[in-house]
């Protein structure tokens, strides 16, 4: 199965392991729920602009 931009699967699995290895197994979950929280906040920020008149 092809995901946008010819990614595989196993495009995903190689960006994991490389993030493990990178940040360590311990931060992997602090650094996601850091980066969901930022996305909450993009996301409701620009709901917000284009609500403005």
């Amino acid at each position: 199965m092809l995901l946008r931009n010819g990614l595989e699967p196993w495009h995903l699995l190689i960006v994991v392991v490389v993030g493990m290895l990178l940040f360590g197994s311990k931060k992997l979950p602090d650094t996601a729920r850091a980066l969901g929280k930022s996305l909450r906040i993009l996301k409701s920020e620009a709901k917000a602009m284009k609500n403005e008149p």
